[in-house]
């Protein structure tokens, strides 16, 4: 997918390592976009470097940290001078946990990373877009944020906290010229999931069993659709939350 109107742009993304957000990354450059990346992973962070050169830049740092968001963040300026598009991708999984065997550094972990690092990162880009009167944010959801089982306790509730988060953000500054939605994948083949490929993937084809389209999605696709959700082409789609899971919550 081409969207020539991201030449010249600047995206900041969390968690552009692996999986989505790398895929996010690579989506944007192809279409002419500068990124700057930000996670705890710096051979991923590196690899892209080493392939995109100019257009890609990043920290190594970890999300729920203010001052490594902080300090990303100017980084982020002086290398491309703004941020237009901020994708809060970062995310950990909590490997199905009930509440019962979820103890308070699991739950902790999870909710720093998945809900502070979104509110962090957020809250440091944001007042510059609000100065330029433009900005779009995109925020990472799962279908675990919309129903139940698509992830343990703390992942199920973090989850449903960014789809209200991302309302309510939407709400409060689109006068002042944002745009706030989130996407809300279901199975997605990334590195996250690799556990459940393990062996001979028996979980990883009951999920796809489960799932109508009858497989996973990768990467890439979520990718386009975050291309198309942060275009000019989307302007009017506003605190929504988009579903992309092979009809999974439509059963």
């Amino acid at each position: 997918m081409k969207f020539e109107e991201y030449i010249g742009k600047t995206v900041l993304i969390t968690g552009a390592a692996s999986g989505i957000g790398r895929a996010q990354a690579i989506a944007f450059i192809e279409c002419g976009a500068n990124v700057f990346g930000l996670d705890v992973d710096g051979a991923g962070l590196k690899s892209l470097k080493d392939q995109y050169k100019s257009c890609f830049s990043y920290y190594i740092g970890n999300v729920s940290d203010k001052k490594s968001v902080e300090e990303a963040f100017e980084i982020a300026l002086k290398t491309f001078k703004q941020i237009d598009i901020l994708l809060n991708t970062a995310g950990v999984l909590d490997n199905y946990s009930k509440t019962l065997e979820t103890d308070e550094t699991l739950w902790d972990k999870i909710m720093d990373t998945n809900v502070k690092g979104t509110y962090l990162v957020t809250n440091t880009v944001l007042p510059q877009m609000i100065e330029r009167k433009s900005g779009v944010i995109i925020n990472m959801a799962s279908i675990a944020g919309l129903v139940a089982g698509g992830g343990g306790a703390a992942y199920t509730a973090s989850k449903h906290a960014i789809i209200g988060y991302t309302k309510q953000l939407d709400i409060d500054y689109c006068r002042e010229g944002i745009r706030a939605n989130a996407i809300a994948p279901g199975a997605i083949q990334t590195p996250m999931n690799n556990a459940d490929f393990a062996g001979e993937g028996e979980i990883a084809k009951w999920v796809a069993n489960e799932t109508p389209a009858g497989r996973w999605a990768q990467p890439k696709e979520v990718a386009n659709l975050t291309l198309y959700l942060a275009s000019h082409a989307a302007d009017y789609i506003h605190g929504a939350v988009v579903p992309i899971d092979g009809g999974w919550i439509a059963k």
